[in-house]
């Protein structure tokens, strides 16, 4: 596959999950705000823009209504729901021939119904719909991507995409949740406390799993087991890791280009995971450790780009 072909395919499905986390996250948000005070939600949404990597205007402000607007239909904020879709349809437009007709009609469809969206505050009236649509749009175009799209080289471009970006948005959001902890750190929260966790919970889309899991007792060392250490639930950071490595595999195998680096890098991260116990992650800190994961998810993102997408010609011919 063409360097071209695969950075396009990878970069496409890193902006749509992109999207996705936003939209989840400031749904989220929006609806916490429902049961509290406005004093009580300001300081979420400080961490929320920090979890975003979202530098807020230079008059300083922020409030919902300024933030939802940047993270969503600001096309001067490269980060924003528009933005990013936006991006993945301009990436998945140059290598169409790569992809089934349905994956394109889906994503051209959620693109155009994104730029249809008033701009202005009146759309905030609707926004839990807007956000859902985002969400939805996003999830259909995986199943659409995995039912009609053949599993190969590029379908595992578009799956090792999705999981780095997964892995560095997870472990951003955790670290910034978890720089506020109570203690002692095995027992259930206080009241006060009890909707910033579900928050939490419902922005890695893990509170339901997380309930059949652990009951509806919400403890702080669970939820960092949970969203960090799970091998089975999804959106959390260890089965992204595990589908990184999953993928880095499987198109080492399916190419020529040597891939030794990326997937040993992948494989270190795998078995920090793997062998880590909650108890010693917490003591040590627990935003040491998700810097650490976000440092090695970022060390493996530059041996992919270097091995698969821009290296040099003549490494390409070298025997």
């Amino acid at each position: 596959m063409l360097s071209r072909v695969a950075d396009s395919l990878y970069w496409m499905s890193r902006y749509l999950e992109r999207a996705e986390h936003t939209a989840r996250l400031i749904d989220v948000d929006l609806q916490l705000r429902l049961e509290q005070s406005e004093d009580d939600g300001s300081g979420r949404w400080l961490r929320l823009l920090q979890a975003l990597q979202v530098t807020p205007a230079s008059s300083g402000r922020v409030d919902a209504t300024t933030l939802t607007q940047l993270v969503t239909l600001d096309r001067s904020n490269p980060s924003s729901i528009l933005s990013c879709i936006s991006a993945a349809r301009e990436n998945l437009r140059h290598v169409r021939e790569q992809c089934s007709s349905e994956m394109w009609e889906q994503l051209n469809r959620l693109y155009l119904q994104m730029n249809t969206t008033p701009p202005g505050e009146a759309w905030l009236l609707h926004s839990h719909l807007f956000f859902r649509a985002v969400q939805e749009g996003a999830h259909l175009f995986q199943g659409i991507t995995d039912s009609t799209m053949g599993h190969g080289e590029g379908w595992h471009y578009i799956q090792l995409g999705r999981y780095v970006e997964r892995t560095d948005a997870l472990a951003k959001l955790i670290g910034t949740h978890f720089s506020r902890l109570p203690s002692p750190l095995d027992q259930a929260v206080e009241s006060e406390e009890h909707l910033e966790w579900v928050g939490l919970l419902k922005s890695c889309a893990a509170f339901e799993a997380y309930c059949k899991a652990y009951t509806a007792e919400l403890r702080p060392l669970r939820v960092a087991e949970f969203l960090l250490l799970n091998k089975e639930f999804p959106h959390s950071v260890r089965f992204s890791v595990d589908q990184v490595h999953g993928a880095l595999r499987a198109i080492g195998e399916l190419t020529e280009r040597k891939a030794e680096q990326p997937v040993r890098l992948a494989g270190r991260l795998r078995a920090t995971l793997s062998f880590s116990q909650i108890d010693e992650i917490m003591a040590s800190g627990a935003n040491a450790y998700v810097d650490g994961i976000r440092r090695q998810c970022a060390q493996a993102h530059a041996a992919i780009r270097q091995i698969y997408f821009d290296y040099s010609v003549e490494s390409a011919l070298a025997p």
